[in-house]
């Protein structure tokens, strides 16, 4: 099929978001033509009816893991002046939303800009640990989270996203989400190495995520998750929001990563399809 007739039966069938979610036939050849020309199509947990906003707002405020502003704005052009809007924005890779890519904590891994795109589309696990984050600010998803999450939903999609819901993104506005103590020490929860170790070894696994600010737990001396999971060529998204919305399994997540040559990270705009 010509490239021009595939936009020609796109544009005719797909006249409203109702038709593009339904039309499983024009998206199956639309697929088929996208796989020759981008790669192998990534794995979808099921045809989506409701999409999902997962990203925190950003603001200059809003909370870092090393506690200082990472986000800038300056207005230089205004409407009622210049017949515009336009800022100069300053900003860190690994502030809000935002993903950590392979090269984040590896000599020679992914950039983000290397990340393939069928990667930054996954299957979403979601496993909730609220109850333990409740009682331990340190909580942990352990091996046994991801055993219990498997006996209750079945195995693991390839190509997943597992994420960590501890209820924690509810607590960006306040000092909480960082929650630091006397010493500067955080507290808040995280994977633990050896859950990360099992989907490394036992799972086809792409990503991580957490609703806190890193990937380890906040008391973590050494970043044992990160410089595991990353150098695989695997990535992570933290500060993700909006877990309580979704179910444990079924939907699919969309990372719209940015890519600029030789990028570590970079605060990213993440949506869920069910």
């Amino acid at each position: 099929m010509c490239d021009l007739c595939v936009i020609n039966s796109v544009k005719n069938r797909m006249l409203s978001r109702r038709d593009f979610f339904r039309a499983s036939a024009v998206s199956a050849g639309v697929a088929a033509a996208a796989v020759a020309t981008t790669g192998a199509m990534p794995a979808m947990a099921q045809a989506p009816a409701q999409v999902t906003d997962m990203t925190h707002e950003l603001y200059e405020t809003f909370p870092t893991y090393g506690g200082e502003q990472q986000f800038f704005k300056e207005k230089i052009f205004d409407f009622a002046k210049d017949g515009f809007n336009l800022y100069n924005l300053t900003i860190n890779e690994h502030t809000g939303t935002h993903m950590d890519a392979p090269l984040h904590f590896s000599e020679d891994g992914q950039s983000v800009a290397e990340i393939p795109v069928e990667n930054l589309v996954a299957p979403l696990c979601i496993v909730d640990i609220k109850s333990k984050a409740t009682e331990n600010d340190d909580a942990q998803v352990t091996p046994d989270d991801l055993k219990a999450w498997i006996s209750a939903n079945g195995e693991i999609p390839d190509g997943a996203c597992v994420a960590m819901n501890s209820g924690w993104d509810i607590q960006v506005p306040t000092d909480k989400f960082r929650n630091a103590d006397e010493n500067g020490v955080m507290h808040f929860p995280g994977f633990h190495l050896e859950a990360a170790q099992m989907l490394m070894e036992e799972a086809n696994v792409v990503g991580l995520a957490v609703d806190t600010l890193s990937l380890d737990f906040g008391p973590s001396p050494d970043f044992a998750v990160h410089y595991a999971w990353l150098p695989s060529n695997r990535w992570g998204i933290e500060c993700i929001a909006n877990l309580d919305a979704l179910p444990a399994k079924g939907a699919t997540l969309i990372v719209g990563a940015p890519k600029f040559q030789g990028g570590t990270g970079g605060p990213s705009r993440v949506m869920a399809m069910v």
